[in-house]
C-alpha cells in the first residue's frame, strides 16, 4: 500500500488526481472534487510530510514524484491520469509527467513553475511561528488562532496553517512534518532541475494556470516551461493571486472543466 493518504470522490468516469501546495493537505481540493465527482473517479492526495501522509526524513521532489507516480500506479489502475498540482503539489506533477509520461494523460499546473524562487524567508517564518506555538498549554483553536496572530497577521493565511492542527489522543499536535519542512524548505523553494532535463519533454496537454496577481508565473519562467511542456496553454486568472482555485473558484473550476474535457 502506499505511504500517501488519500480520499476519493465519484464513482465512474476518467481519474483526475490532485497534490496540493506546502501546508495543505488532499481535503483542500474537496469543494472541486464534489463538482467534478458527477463524471470523474477523483483522487485528492495527502503529499508526503503532510496531512494523514507518512513522514520522511527529507524533501525531495523527486522523491515525492515517484510517490505519486507509485499510487498511480499501484492503486488507481495504472493511470493514465488527469493530474492537477498547485505550488509544491504542482512542481510534483510537473516532476511525475516527465519522468512517469505513461501515467499522465493530461497535466495541469497551478501557480508554480519549474524554477528556483527565493521565497523561503516568508515560510521559514510560518515554520517558526507554528513550533513556538506551546502546545500543551493550549486549551482551543480560538487561543491557538490569538497567539499566531502577531507572526501571521493576515487571517486567511492563519486560518488555512490553523487546519493542520489536530487533537491527539487529549492533546495537541500539527500534521506536517515542521522540522524537516524547516530544514529543507531550500528544496521546495527549488526545482530539481538535473532531474527533469534528464527525461525527454512531456507530450500530452499541459494547462498552465496563472495568478494575475501572482509572483509564481512570470514571463521570463515561461522559455523554461515551454521547452519542458512543448504542448503548455498558459491561462491566467484575473484577481487572483497565488491560492488560484480558492480565489476565483468559479472561473478555475470552468478552466478545469475544459482541461477535462468535460
Amino acid at each position: 500500500m502506499s505511504a500517501l493518504h488519500t480520499t476519493s470522490y465519484g464513482t465512474a468516469g476518467s481519474r483526475a488526481v490532485f497534490l496540493h501546495g506546502l501546508f495543505g493537505q488532499g481535503r483542500n481540493w474537496t469543494t472541486v472534487a464534489k463538482q467534478i465527482a458527477d463524471r470523474h473517479r477523483v483522487t485528492l492526495v495527502d503529499m508526503p510530510n503532510h496531512g494523514r501522509s507518512a513522514w520522511t526524513d527529507r524533501i525531495d521532489y523527486v522523491d515525492m514524484a515517484e510517490a505519486v507516480a507509485g499510487l498511480i500506479r499501484d492503486e488507481l489502475d495504472g493511470g493514465p491520469v488527469a493530474l492537477v498540482g498547485h505550488s509544491m503539489g504542482g512542481k510534483a506533477a510537473m516532476l511525475v509527467a516527465l519522468l512517469h509520461p505513461e501515467l499522465v494523460e493530461r497535466l495541469l499546473v497551478a501557480d508554480i513553475s519549474p524554477v528556483d524562487y527565493s521565497t523561503q524567508r516568508e515560510f521559514l517564518g510560518y515554520v517558526e511561528a507554528l513550533r513556538s506555538l506551546d502546545l500543551d498549554a493550549l486549551e482551543d483553536r480560538t487561543q491557538a488562532d490569538e497567539a499566531l496572530a502577531p507572526a501571521v497577521p493576515s487571517t486567511t493565511i492563519r486560518s488555512f496553517l490553523l487546519q493542520n492542527l489536530r487533537r491527539d489522543g487529549g492533546g495537541w499536535r500539527w500534521q506536517p512534518n515542521l522540522e524537516v519542512i524547516g530544514r529543507d524548505l531550500p528544496a521546495l523553494a527549488g526545482w530539481p532541475r538535473e532531474a527533469a532535463d534528464a527525461a525527454a519533454p512531456y507530450d500530452g496537454t499541459t494547462y498552465w494556470v496563472a495568478g494575475e496577481t501572482s509572483d509564481y508565473v512570470l514571463p521570463e519562467y515561461a522559455d523554461d516551461m515551454a521547452r519542458l511542456f512543448p504542448h503548455v496553454r498558459k491561462v491566467t486568472i484575473k484577481g487572483a493571486g497565488h491560492w488560484v482555485h480558492s480565489e476565483q473558484p468559479d472561473v478555475f473550476l470552468g478552466i478545469l472543466r475544459r482541461f477535462l474535457g468535460d
